[in-house]
Parts: C-alpha cells; sequence; structure tokens
C-alpha cells in the first residue's frame, strides 16, 4: 500500500507567530484514521515567526527530531544545553523521564522546520539533546541516516527505537531505492521538490505512508530534499 496524503488535507493550526499542518492527529486536531504510523506519532509542518517561539514547557518519553528547512531554531532546556540549528541540520531530543525545554526562532525570517515524535523504546532514561551538521552534498544521490536506534547507521544521532530518519537529495531524473523489511512501515516527506514513488506522484510538505511493500523506487520528477521515516 501507498497511499499520497495531500499537503492541503493535512491538519492545521494558526495564531499570529505559528503556521502548522499535522500530518497525524495533534493538539486540537483529531483524525482517528491518523493517530499515528507505526513507531511514528507526530509529523508537524511549522512555520515560525521571526523573534518567537515556544516557550518552556514539558515533554517525557518521547523522541523528538526536528528538521530545519529553511532558518534556524535556538533551543534551551533545563539541563543546560543551547544551540542553534540551521537549515538543512538536525537536532534530536530524548525526552526520556522528563525534560523542560523552549525553541525560540531568533532569526530575522521565518523559520520552518518539520518535527517528528517517533515513541521511545526505552521509557525512564536520561534526558538528553543533541544536534549535528548534515551537508546537503553529502547526502546527494543516497538516503543517509540523520537520527536513529538501529544498528549500523554510524554518523546519525542516536534515538531510543527500532527507528531511522533518513535524509537525501536528488537531482530531476535521479533515482534512490529503499528496501522495507517484514513488518516494518515507511512515511516519507519532501521538504522540496517533486517525485514518484513507485510510480504514485507526490510534491512538496505531502506525507506518503507505505506498508506491504518490499522495496521502493523514488525518483526526483524536480530537484528534491527528501526525508524518509523507517519505523516499526
Amino acid at each position: 500500500m501507498i497511499e499520497v496524503r495531500p499537503f492541503e488535507n493535512l491538519g492545521r493550526f494558526r495564531n499570529d507567530w505559528l503556521n502548522a499542518r499535522y500530518h497525524f492527529s495533534f493538539a486540537d486536531f483529531f483524525d482517528p484514521s491518523r493517530m499515528g504510523w507505526g513507531a511514528l506519532r507526530v509529523w508537524n509542518d511549522d512555520a515560525i515567526r521571526a523573534g518567537t517561539g515556544f516557550p518552556r514547557h514539558g515533554h517525557r518519553d518521547m523522541e523528538i527530531i526536528t528538521y530545519v528547512r529553511k532558518g534556524a531554531i535556538t533551543h534551551r532546556d533545563h539541563l543546560g544545553n543551547e544551540g542553534r540549528t540551521e537549515a538543512g541540520d538536525v537536532q534530536v531530543m530524548s525526552a526520556g523521564r522528563g525534560i523542560l525545554h523552549e525553541e525560540w526562532n531568533q532569526e530575522s525570517d521565518d523559520t520552518q522546520l518539520f518535527q517528528i515524535w517517533i515513541e521511545t523504546g526505552e521509557p525512564g532514561v536520561a534526558p538528553r539533546w543533541e544536534q549535528r551538521k548534515f551537508p546537503k552534498d553529502e547526502r546527494h544521490g543516497e538516503l543517509v541516516a540523520l537520527a536513529s536506534g538501529r544498528d549500523g547507521d554510524a554518523g546519525a544521532l542516536k534515538i531510543h527505537q527500532d527507528a531511522a530518519i533518513l535524509g537525501a537529495t536528488l537531482k530531476k531524473g535521479e533515482t534512490v531505492t529503499h528496501r522495507i523489511a517484514p513488518g516494518r512501515k515507511v512515511y516519507l516527506v519532501a521538504a522540496a521538490g517533486a517525485y514518484t514513488v513507485n510510480g504514485v506522484a507526490a510534491k512538496a510538505r505531502d506525507g506518503v505512508a507505505v506498508r506491504d511493500v518490499e522495496t521502493l523506487e523514488i525518483v526526483a520528477t524536480e530537484d528534491s530534499e527528501l526525508l524518509l521515516a523507517d519505523v516499526a
């Protein structure tokens, strides 16, 4: 099964500083058919106005991955961690037994990002935060693990779950393949561009939910920047 979930049909939230689209049920958006995809629980598409952000709040027992599409986001937490994550780069917060944090757009323009929540496989661990640069030219033409709890994904930011967030950049006409192990699911979103998945067309910021498929052939029909979640 390959199901495209068009961007224009996603859940919506908007106030004076945040413009968000929700791939899955979140906050006041509830769709019983979209409660998650395997261990993937949240995929939010956020635009945060310059000089604003999320005041201090708490999380626990969730692996929270932030992929910045445009601009930058600045993180602070009660553990003393602070850092600025720029476009194309990734931060991971393992909320563990509890973390208080805040996120601000301290830039002069809007920041756009994906925030992805994966259910933890190890409740109650020590909370942690980490960020890393992932130059786009180093993932040209191949899917590179950005955040992962799987064995063998060297260089990825660690999460406490048998899951991975992979990223690739493709020029128009280029192809990348991904094998899906039995019993696993994939959720695919492009930050930019357009592409086909086994011949099924999707555009930037659509969601593509995949299950019961052995191999994906992803072909860029425009220059594209792709993210793929592989989860149990």
